[in-house]
């Protein structure tokens, strides 16, 4: 029944897509996936994911060290708002952040005199991207921290060892797992993410278009071979780096459990 289950909502579809890239001669498919406009649309949201995904676990694990770590007022407050861009409809924080972030938003206008635009360019897909991502690795690590036992901190002490060393030797090998979880599931998050960002994007051809975007796109244009082509392109990439993430984590759990 599970793997009934699990191939009629991911396998199946996942396999029809496919399908559907295989009408095409394979010169047709480089045709379309090499185009300039579909390249730069790739490169952009592949790039900007990784970016967005690798800025969300440094700052994901600084808000997660403070929340566990540290007593201060309003602490359950700041603990529940990293869950809203969870519960936040896509559309809705797209808008908000172009009404935030346009020249005449409140901190647009701060950043226009300094030559700083946010909106309707790429820096601002990155920002939604961000926005989108960090409750993945907040979630993800948060609980892994909290059961580690802080008398392991407290022998490492005790034998001499450094803040910087019982960090670097006792807690980043024990939560490593769960911070490639979280940068695993904040990259996915935003490779697929498109609600929140075509309004701050600006969506123009070979500077601020996401690929999502061009397979609605084509879709539109009755395009159905050119929209599979480059879904079936971000699958393999998303997958193959996938794969190479959940590889990375089983050798950091095994070699944690060699300490």
């Amino acid at each position: 029944m599970t793997l009934l289950w699990l191939s009629l909502i991911v396998l199946i579809p996942l396999a029809a897509l496919f399908l559907k890239t295989t009408e095409l001669s394979l010169d047709q498919f480089l045709r379309i996936v090499t185009g300039p406009r579909v390249a730069h649309a790739l490169q952009l949201s592949f790039g900007l994911s990784l970016a967005a995904a690798a800025v969300n676990l440094l700052f994901g694990s600084a808000v997660v060290w403070a929340l566990v770590r540290y007593e201060f007022p309003g602490r359950r407050v700041f603990d529940a708002i990293v869950d809203i861009p969870f519960a936040l409809p896509t559309a809705v924080a797209g808008i908000a952040l172009t009404n935030l972030y346009a020249e005449n938003g409140w901190l647009g206008r701060l950043l226009a005199p300094l030559g700083i635009q946010v909106a309707f360019t790429p820096l601002g897909i990155f920002v939604a991207l961000v926005f989108v991502g960090l409750p993945f690795v907040v979630r993800t690590v948060q609980p892994v921290l909290e059961d580690l036992e802080a008398e392991l901190e407290e022998a490492a002490a005790t034998l001499g060892a450094s803040r910087l060393t019982t960090i670097r030797r006792v807690i980043f090998p024990a939560i490593l797992p769960a911070l490639l979880t979280g940068f695993a599931l904040a990259f996915a998050r935003a490779v697929g993410e498109y609600g929140s960002v075509i309004f701050i994007a600006g969506n123009l051809p070979n500077v601020s278009e996401i690929a999502p975007l061009l397979i609605v796109i084509r879709l539109e244009e009755f395009r159905y071979a050119d929209a599979t082509a480059i879904a079936a392109v971000m699958l393999v990439a998303s997958f193959l780096i996938l794969l190479a993430i959940n590889l990375l984590q089983r050798w950091s759990e095994r070699r944690t459990r060699g300490y």
